[in-house]
C-alpha cells in the first residue's frame, strides 16, 4: 500500500510539473504579423495591381488584452497573447462626416480608466472621437462627435496627473504639434504648440531616399507617439518617408509634456534596412502585462504602391541611462514572445536560422518573370507565381542537407488580386510535405480545413521534424494567383557555424560625415552578415542584415558624433562570434 501510494505521489508531481512547463512555454512569433490584412481601398493606389495594404499601427494593452489598430482596416484585432489575433469589423467613419479614405487612418488610441478611446488623422474639425468599455466587440458610441482638434498622424497622452494631450503632424515642411485637451470635454486647452522637426543636416538617417541619398525631396516627419519613463517624456516620430528601406523611429525627451525636447542621441532607436521585411518606422512603444515593453511599426513592400506595407513588432526598452532602444536584430526571423518579466536587452530571438536561402527550387509551373527562386531570396518585394490559382500548384525547396525544422513562414504575394479594401469570410488551404530523400513524402503542415485569412502564416511545429526538402502545394487562394513572396524554413542545420568575421574596416571621410562605406573579408561558409552599431561601444542597440554582399554603405550617421560598429556572420547552422568593436571618429 505505501509503495503505491508512493507511485501515485510520483506520477501526481510529473503530472504537474508537465502541466506546468506546458502553461509557461513560450510563444513564438515571425515578422510580418500574420493578420488578415484588407486589401487598398482605393483605385489609385491599386493601378500597378489591387493588393493588401496597413500601416502605422497601435498596439495598446487595455483590460488584459492587447488592442492592434491601423491604417484602413475596416475594423481593428484583439488578442490575449499577441500572436492569435481576432478581427472586429467595425465602419468608425460616419457618412455625413466622411473624409477622403473611407476609413481610420494612421489612428491614435487612449486608455482613460474603464475606456478606450480612437480615433483617425483627419484635417477636419468634425471628425468623430470614438470610445468604449468592451472593445472585443463592435460596441463603440462617440466620446466627441465634433473633435475640434483635427490632427494627421495624431498620438494621446493621458499623464500621471491625468492630464491628456495630442500630438500631430505629418510634413517635410513644417514640424510636430503638441496640444493639451480636456479630459472631460475633449475640448482644446490653449493653442497647439510647435514640439520638434528634422534636422537632416546634422542627422544622416534623416535624409529622403532608398539610402538616404536623395537631394531633390525634403524628408518627411510624422507617425507622434508618447510614453514616460521615471519622470522623463519619450516623444517618437518616423522619417523620412514610408517608401524607403531605411523607415524608422526617432525620440525626442523632455521634462515635460509639451517640451522642450532634447534629441535622443542613440536613433534611430527603431530601425531596419536590411532584411527579408524592411522598414521599422511609424509605430508605438507599449508594456506588456508582464511590464515588458515593446515598438511596433511599419514595414515596407512598396511594390504594387509605395505604400503597400505590412506590420511587425520588436523587443525595446529603456536602458539603466533611460535610452529608449529596439531590438530589430533577426527581427524577421522567428522571437519568443514574453511569459514573464524580462530584460529586453537580451534578445528573444529564438536561435532557428534561416535553412532555404538561395537554395535550389522546382516549381509546377512560372508565370512570365515571376521565378521559382524569388520564394527564397530573402527579399519580400520579389515573388514567384504560378500560372493558376489551381488547386495542386507547387513549390518545393531543397534545404541542401538533412536539418531540424522548427517552424515554416508562408508569405503570400497578391499577383492579379481582384479584393478592394475588406473581404470577410476569405481563407487559404494547402499541405506542406517534407521529405529525406525528394521520393517519400510525409504530410508536416495540414491546413486543408483552414478557414482563415493568412498572408503570412507562420506555424511553430509542435514537434522539430528532420527533412532535407519541403514542398508546399496550394488547394485554395482567397483571390489571384497562387503566389510567394517568401517560403521561409527555419531551424538549424547539421553543419559548421561561419567563423568570425576578418579585417572590418570603415571608412567615413571628412566632406561628408553622415555617410560611411564597411567592408570585410568574405566568409566562405556565411550566408549573410549583421552589422551593429551605436554611439557608444556598449550601447550598439541599432543593426543591418546584409545577405550576399561583403560590404555596405551606411549614409544614416549623425555629422558630429563618432561611432561603433561590431559585425556577425550567420548561416542555416548559427551564428559565429562577434567582431571587436570599431570605433569611427
Amino acid at each position: 500500500m505505501k509503495t503505491t501510494l508512493r507511485y501515485l505521489l510520483v506520477l501526481i508531481f510529473f503530472c504537474s510539473l508537465f502541466n506546468t512547463m506546458a502553461q509557461t512555454k513560450r510563444l513564438t512569433y515571425c515578422n510580418p504579423l500574420n493578420l488578415d490584412y484588407g486589401y487598398t481601398p482605393f483605385e489609385t493606389f491599386a493601378s500597378w495591381g489591387k493588393h493588401r495594404a496597413t500601416a502605422d499601427p497601435t498596439m495598446t494593452l487595455f483590460k488584459g488584452k492587447y488592442y492592434l489598430f491601423s491604417t484602413n482596416q475596416f475594423g481593428y484585432w484583439w488578442s490575449d497573447d499577441m500572436l492569435n489575433w481576432n478581427f472586429v469589423y467595425r465602419k468608425f467613419v460616419r457618412p455625413y462626416n466622411e473624409v477622403k479614405g473611407d476609413e481610420l487612418c494612421a489612428p491614435a488610441t487612449l486608455v482613460l480608466g474603464d475606456t478606450l478611446l480612437v480615433i483617425g488623422s483627419t484635417y477636419n474639425k468634425d471628425f468623430t472621437l470614438w470610445m468604449s468599455t468592451n472593445p472585443t466587440h463592435d460596441d463603440w458610441k462617440a466620446a466627441k462627435d465634433y473633435f475640434k482638434v483635427g490632427a494627421w498622424d495624431p498620438g494621446m497622452f493621458a499623464d500621471d496627473d491625468g492630464r491628456v494631450y495630442i500630438y500631430h503632424g505629418s510634413s517635410n515642411t513644417l514640424p510636430l504639434y503638441g496640444q493639451e485637451i480636456d479630459r472631460h470635454t475633449f475640448e482644446p486647452i490653449g493653442p497647439k504648440k510647435e514640439m520638434v522637426k528634422l534636422n537632416p543636416e546634422e542627422h544622416g538617417w534623416e535624409r529622403f531616399g532608398e539610402h538616404n541619398d536623395n537631394v531633390f525631396l525634403l524628408p518627411f516627419i510624422e507617425g507622434s507617439w508618447m510614453n514616460k519613463y521615471k519622470g522623463k517624456y519619450y516623444l517618437q516620430f518616423g522619417a523620412p518617408g514610408t517608401e524607403q528601406s531605411g523607415y524608422g523611429d526617432g525620440v525626442f525627451v523632455g521634462d515635460k509634456p509639451l517640451g522642450p525636447f532634447t534629441y535622443q542621441k542613440h536613433n534611430p532607436f527603431s530601425y531596419k534596412p536590411g532584411g527579408f521585411a524592411k522598414g521599422a518606422g511609424h509605430g508605438a512603444t507599449w508594456a506588456d502585462k508582464y511590464g515588458n515593453y515593446w515598438h511596433i511599426s511599419t514595414m515596407g513592400i512598396s511594390v504594387k504602391n509605395n505604400f503597400e506595407r505590412r506590420i511587425g513588432f520588436w523587443p525595446a526598452g529603456f536602458d539603466k541611462d533611460g535610452v529608449l532602444y529596439s531590438n530589430t536584430a533577426y527581427g524577421d526571423y522567428p522571437h519568443y514572445l514574453s511569459n514573464g518579466p524580462e530584460d529586453h536587452l537580451k534578445s528573444n530571438f529564438t536561435g532557428w536560422m534561416l535553412l532555404n536561402y538561395n537554395k535550389p527550387v522546382e516549381v509546377s509551373s512560372t508565370l512570365g518573370a515571376y521565378a521559382g527562386n524569388n520564394a527564397v531570396d530573402e527579399d519580400i518585394k520579389t515573388f514567384w507565381s504560378a500560372k493558376t490559382a489551381n488547386k495542386g500548384e507547387w513549390l518545393k525547396t531543397d534545404l541542401g542537407e538533412v536539418s531540424t525544422i522548427n517552424a515554416i513562414q508562408i508569405n503570400y504575394a497578391d499577383q492579379d488580386a481582384t479584393f478592394m479594401g475588406k473581404s470577410l469570410g476569405v481563407y487559404h488551404q494547402y499541405i506542406v510535405y517534407s521529405s529525406l530523400n525528394g521520393k517519400t513524402w510525409k504530410p508536416l503542415i495540414d491546413k486543408s480545413n483552414n478557414r482563415k485569412d493568412v498572408p503570412h502564416d507562420y506555424v511553430e511545429l509542435k514537434t522539430p521534424a528532420k527533412a532535407r526538402y519541403i514542398k508546399m502545394v496550394n488547394l485554395h487562394m482567397p483571390t489571384g494567383k497562387f503566389a510567394l513572396s517568401g517560403l521561409r524554413v527555419f531551424g538549424k542545420g547539421g553543419g559548421a557555424r561561419p567563423d568570425t568575421v576578418q579585417n572590418l574596416i570603415v571608412l567615413r571621410g571628412d566632406s561628408e560625415r553622415r555617410n560611411s562605406w564597411l567592408k570585410w573579408k568574405p566568409n566562405d561558409n556565411a550566408t549573410g552578415y549583421t552589422i551593429y552599431f551605436g554611439i557608444a561601444p556598449d550601447k550598439l542597440y541599432s543593426s543591418i542584415m546584409v545577405y550576399g554582399r561583403n560590404e555596405y554603405y551606411f549614409n544614416g550617421m549623425d555629422k558630429s558624433l563618432p561611432y561603433y560598429f561590431q559585425i556577425e556572420a550567420f548561416n542555416e547552422n548559427g551564428i559565429s562570434a562577434r567582431t571587436k568593436v570599431v570605433k569611427v571618429d
